[in-house]
């Protein structure tokens, strides 16, 4: 293998989805990493532990020589192992630390002593994350954006992902944003969403150009939180709004939240599993706006939803989920959007069907 040299240029890594070996210790890649990193840990999370005490009680030196006390022989082997594997998997990557220091260096070292030269990233982590925070503030002061609004169940994702630049929110916390939208897979930590969106935003402004098309969020996509200035934006940003006659709302929220969770769970789990989590996921969900609803409508609700549920158990019919989804519609969801709709800062530019809007974005500007 040809030799590489190290490198910082942050921003050319983010934009070709460059792989990334992450040598830090599980703890810190779980507290939060970049899209294209794996986890491939100089030091566990125990042996980081007991060499980060020795460094504060006996200085630097001491803690080194902990370090290759610990990480020696077999485990020392198994390490170098599993970074040969990483490299042989992606020979285009480079390797990182928390600071680009002596993690980094070590791990390089060791790597070239069995015989391959891999590059590291300069600064490591904190240089990335640094580039990161600093290039998300700009994009959300310099983007031009356009929110996609609708009732719910209109499939904006849908319509979103077929604009001319889109930028998924929901996607990227792994979330559909409502009490019903958990998914199977857990969301990502905070400064994951923020290093997603983040590197989003570069590819949006680099890669393709022109207005950056969002779908309307809250503060919080599950639990995943925007940055503030970026709901400033899109709180006075231009809508374009998406309709849809009730029936097709009510078919793509069957579809979404019945059809393709209960697939979800019964691959994830099992058939006989996936099917009671799934209907712990549903009546959960339902569960959370007990308080927002009212005790009776609830109740009301929940006995529908029990119906729905059987009916499907028993008969594969997911026709019942029609009564409880249509009632959530009409006297909740809606009520609620209509509201925040009256209260937009932000013009209405567009507003139709999926065919309606998607034409108008990839118009022409001089055609509209």
């Amino acid at each position: 293998m040809a030799s590489r040299p190290d490198t910082d240029d942050y921003l050319s890594l983010f934009l070709n989805d460059v792989p990334l070996m992450d040598v830090r210790a599980p703890v810190e890649f779980t507290r939060g990493s970049f899209p294209e990193a794996q986890n491939a840990p100089l030091m566990n999370d125990e042996e980081r532990h007991r060499v980060g005490i020795c460094y504060k009680e006996k200085g630097q030196d001491k803690a080194i020589e902990l370090g290759h006390q610990l990480v020696s022989g077999d485990i020392k082997a198994q390490r170098i192992e599993a970074w040969k594997r990483f490299i042989a998997q992606h020979p285009d990557g480079y390797l990182f630390c928390f600071r680009g220091g002596l993690r980094s260096r070590l791990t390089q070292q060791w790597i070239r002593d069995a015989g391959i030269d891999y590059p590291l990233v300069k600064g490591g982590y904190k240089a990335l994350r640094r580039f990161l925070i600093d290039s998300l503030e700009e994009q959300i002061e310099s983007s031009e954006f356009r929110i996609l609004s609708g009732r719910t169940g209109t499939g904006k994702t849908r319509v979103l992902k077929k604009l001319p630049n889109p930028v998924d929110l929901e996607g990227l916390a792994n979330h559909r944003g409502s009490s019903f939208g958990r998914r199977v897979s857990p969301q990502p930590s905070q400064i994951d969403f923020e290093n997603r969106l983040a590197v989003a935003m570069l590819k949006s402004a680099n890669l393709k150009g022109g207005p950056v098309y969002l779908e309307d969020e809250s503060r919080l996509v599950g639990r995943c939180c925007l940055p503030e200035r970026l709901r400033e934006r899109m709180a006075e940003a231009p809508l374009m709004v998406l309709e849809q006659p009730l029936a097709e709302r009510i078919r793509i929220i069957r579809q979404d939240y019945v059809e393709e969770m209960v697939r979800d769970y019964q691959a994830r789990d099992g058939e006989e599993a996936g099917w009671l989590n799934f209907r712990d996921y549903l009546l959960s969900a339902l569960d959370r706006i007990q308080k927002r609803l009212g005790g009776e409508r609830h109740k009301q609700l929940r006995a529908l939803m029990e119906q729905a549920l059987e009916q499907q158990e028993k008969q594969g019919n997911v026709e019942g989920h029609h009564a409880w989804i249509r009632a959530l519609l009409e006297d909740y969801y809606d009520p609620m959007y209509d509201y925040q709709l009256s209260r937009k800062q932000g013009t209405i530019l567009v507003q139709g069907g999926p065919g309606t809007i998607i034409d108008w974005a990839n118009r022409p500007v001089a055609n509209r």
